[in-house]
């Protein structure tokens, strides 16, 4: 099962072109979502106003090999490593959850638009990382969603209180299970599930990629550049004259203090 390509069987009934425009579509939809998303939270015009801002109130000149290095330290620290989860549980169920999404993604790509052919001849370990991503992905999504989960963690809330946020999550986790579950069928060669479950697959990740405008997909996009921004900020010493955050109230006299929110 896990050195066999689904998408190469599943070229029998399916067109490879099929495939492959599908694939193209979601990359569009994605686009889309996340270009709507700007426009709609205006992001893009808050983010470079706050730039130019923080340009204003800069005391330190940084140069852009300075800027390279902490671009360089952003991808380590922030992108690669999540070092903005201190919990150890949190960061680990994070870093499953991303490179599992990341392995999944690519070689489904990989083995749909260069084997997606009853006669091609897959490398074996392209289906190898689509399983092993599909089951990081698992692991780490549930994970999360059982036992990491703030609302459940403190709040006590069921597990099943499900509010529009979760859309990414529950449709990631409903993409890699359907998939490894239809996988498994096809290789065992049970006609009528593995149908099911390859429908299932495809509704769920159409959620899953055709949701971003909805869920937190899009969010992804922008915590690199917000954290380079971060360590710009603090480097120029711009970010010592900002005004205070809008997590600090109390600061512009408001008399409250509110936690900031906690994102996955």
């Amino acid at each position: 099962m896990i050195t066999i390509n689904p998408f190469s069987e599943l070229s029998e009934f399916i067109p490879s072109i099929a495939m492959q425009m599908y694939v193209i579509a979601m990359v569009i939809l994605v686009a889309g979502g996340t270009i709507l998303d700007m426009a709609h939270k205006q992001s893009a015009k808050f983010f470079f106003r706050n730039s130019e801002k923080a340009k204003k109130l800069a005391t330190n000149p940084v140069s852009a090999g300075e800027k390279a290095s902490i671009a360089l330290k952003t991808v380590v620290e922030d992108v690669l490593t999540s070092g903005e989860f201190c919990n150890t549980k949190r960061r680990i169920a994070h870093l499953l959850t991303m490179y599992g999404f990341v392995l999944f993604v690519s070689t489904t790509a990989i083995m749909i638009f260069c084997y997606a052919s009853i006669t091609a001849i897959t490398p074996s370990i392209l289906p190898l990382l689509w399983h092993i991503g599909a089951l990081m992905l698992c692991v780490g999504g549930y994970w999360f969603w059982f036992f990491i989960r703030v609302d459940v963690a403190v709040e006590g809330n069921p597990w099943y209180r499900v509010i529009r946020a979760d859309l990414f999550i529950l449709s990631l986790l409903a993409t890699a299970t359907f998939g490894l579950i239809w996988s498994y069928f096809q290789a065992s060669d049970i006609s009528g599930w593995d149908t099911l479950f390859f429908i299932l697959f495809v509704l769920s990740s159409t959620v899953l990629f055709g949701g971003v405008l909805w869920s937190k997909f899009a969010h992804m996009f922008f915590k690199p550049a917000a954290a380079f921004q971060k360590r710009v900020t603090e480097a120029d010493g711009s970010r010592e004259n900002l005004p205070a955050p809008a997590d600090r109230p109390e600061q512009f006299g408001l008399g409250i203090k509110r936690e900031a929110p906690k994102h996955y």
